[in-house]
C-alpha cells in the first residue's frame, strides 16, 4: 500500500503530541479520584479544572459553565433530554432535516414519547430556512436545537440569527458545534443560545471525552445519576486523562486557530480546484454557502460512493461518506436528499476532510491519483456515460 493519507478528519482527528505526553502520567501515576478529599485526589482535581478553564476559554465561557461528557453524543443527548426534563409543560420541539445522528435518533424516540418534532427545510447548499425557522417555533416549544456546521458538507449556520429568534419566544436553545469548535471562532458568551455540544477528537485531542456547556441559569436535568460529580449534572467519576487531553487541545488549537485555517483551507481549495478540473462529472455539494474550511463533499455523478471509497482505500487514500448501509446497497444520505440533490449526483458524494497535518504534497497525490482511479473504473463499468 502507498503511504497514507488521511483524509477523514471529520470522523476523528489526529491527537497532537502534546495532549498524549498530557494524559501519559495521568494514566501512570495521577490515579486518585479527583472527588477524595486527600491531597492525592485534591491534585488531580486541580488537573480537571485546569482542564475545564482551557476549554471554557476555547468557547468563551465560564469555567462553571462547562461540564465534561464521554463525548459529543452524551453532550447532545444531555442537552436534549436534560432540558425537556426541566420544562414538562412544553411538548414541541424544532430542529433541521440535515442534523447529525445523534440529534435525529433522539427525536425519533422523542416523537414516540409523544411530542411533536418539526424539522426546518434547508435550500439546495444546506443553508436553514430563516423564515420557516421562524415560524416553526410556537409558545409551546420547549426547545430547539441546530448544528453550527454540518459534519457532512461543512455548511455553516448562522447561530447568532436563529439564535434571536428562539430568545425571542423565551425558548432554549441547543447547538451542535462539534464540527465547528476548534475549527471556527466561537465566543458562546455573545450567543442568544443555551447549551453547546463539543467533542474532543474533533480538535485534535482523545477519543471518548466531550462537554457540554450550560449557559448559567438554564434548567437542565441530569441523565447519569451517581455521586453528583459535574455539579450534579452528570454522574459518575471522571475520566481524567481525557479530559487533561481536552484541555491541552483546547488550548493548542486556540493559539493557531487563525494559522491553520489559512492553511487547511489553501489545501481544500487546491483540491476541490484539482478534482472538478480534472473529473468533468463531478460537483460540490455546498460549495454555493459558507463553510468550514477543511471539509470537501464532493459528487462524482453517476458513480456509486461505496465503490469510490474502496478504490481510495486501496490506494492509500482515507476518505467517508455520509451514506448509511442499508441491505447490501448505500443509500443517498439523509443531508443530500434535504438538499434535494439529485440522486445521480447524490449517490456519488464522498467526504474529504483535511487538518493540520495535511501537506500539499498529500494534496498534490490526491489530485492525480483520483481521477486516474475514476477514469480506470469508469472505463471498466462504463458508470458514468
Amino acid at each position: 500500500m502507498s503511504e497514507l493519507i488521511y483524509f477523514d478528519n471529520n470522523a476523528s482527528t489526529k491527537p497532537l503530541p502534546e495532549v498524549v505526553e498530557a494524559m501519559v502520567p495521568v494514566l501512570r501515576e495521577q490515579y486518585a479520584n479527583p472527588s477524595s478529599l486527600h491531597q492525592f485526589g485534591q491534585a488531580v482535581r486541580h488537573r480537571v479544572e485546569v482542564a475545564r478553564e482551557q476549554v471554557a476559554s476555547l468557547i468563551g465561557a465560564e469555567s462553571r459553565e462547562i461540564v465534561f461528557t464521554s463525548g459529543g453524543t452524551e453532550a447532545i443527548n444531555l442537552a436534549l433530554r436534560g432540558v425537556l426534563h426541566g420544562h414538562p409543560n412544553r411538548r414541541h420541539i424544532v430542529t433541521t432535516a440535515v442534523e447529525h445522528s445523534a440529534v435525529l435518533k433522539v427525536m425519533e424516540q422523542l416523537a414516540h414519547e409523544g411530542y411533536r418534532i418539526d424539522y426546518a427545510r434547508v435550500d439546495s447548499d444546506g443553508r436553514v430556512n430563516a423564515d420557516q425557522w421562524s415560524k416553526l417555533i410556537t409558545d409551546d416549544t420547549a426547545l430547539v436545537s441546530i448544528q453550527h456546521a454540518n459534519n457532512e458538507t461543512g455548511v455553516v449556520n448562522d447561530i447568532f440569527r436563529l439564535g434571536e429568534v428562539a430568545r425571542e419566544r423565551d425558548v432554549p436553545v441547543h447547538v451542535d458545534a462539534v464540527q465547528a469548535v476548534g475549527k471556527l471562532p466561537i465566543d458562546v458568551s455573545g450567543w442568544p443560545v443555551q447549551l453547546v455540544s463539543l467533542s474532543a477528537h474533533k480538535f485534535h485531542g482523545p477519543k471518548g471525552t466531550g462537554a457540554l456547556y450550560v449557559r448559567r441559569r438554564t434548567r437542565i436535568e441530569p441523565l447519569i445519576l451517581g455521586g453528583g460529580q459535574e455539579r450534579r449534572i452528570r454522574g459518575g467519576t471522571e475520566h481524567v486523562a481525557g479530559i487533561v487531553g481536552m484541555g491541552v487541545a483546547a488550548s493548542l488549537v486556540s493559539e493557531t486557530l487563525l494559522d491553520t485555517a489559512e492553511h487547511v483551507g489553501r489545501l481544500r481549495d487546491t483540491l476541490e480546484t484539482g478534482l472538478l478540473e480534472s473529473v468533468p462529472y463531478s460537483v460540490i455539494n455546498g460549495g454555493g454557502a459558507e463553510r468550514v474550511y477543511n471539509t470537501c463533499n464532493i459528487s462524482f455523478a453517476g458513480l456509486e460512493a461505496e465503490a469510490i471509497l474502496i478504490l481510495l482505500s486501496e490506494a492509500g487514500i482515507c476518505a467517508s461518506s455520509g451514506a448509511a448501509c442499508s441491505s447490501g446497497s448505500l443509500q443517498p444520505s439523509h443531508v443530500l436528499q434535504a438538499m434535494k440533490i439529485d440522486e445521480r449526483i447524490a449517490h456519488g458524494a464522498i467526504r474529504l476532510s483535511l487538518s493540520r497535518f495535511n501537506t500539499e504534497e498529500e494534496v498534490d497525490r490526491a489530485v492525480q491519483v483520483i481521477p486516474e482511479l475514476l477514469s480506470r473504473w469508469t472505463t471498466v463499468t462504463g458508470s458514468h456515460s
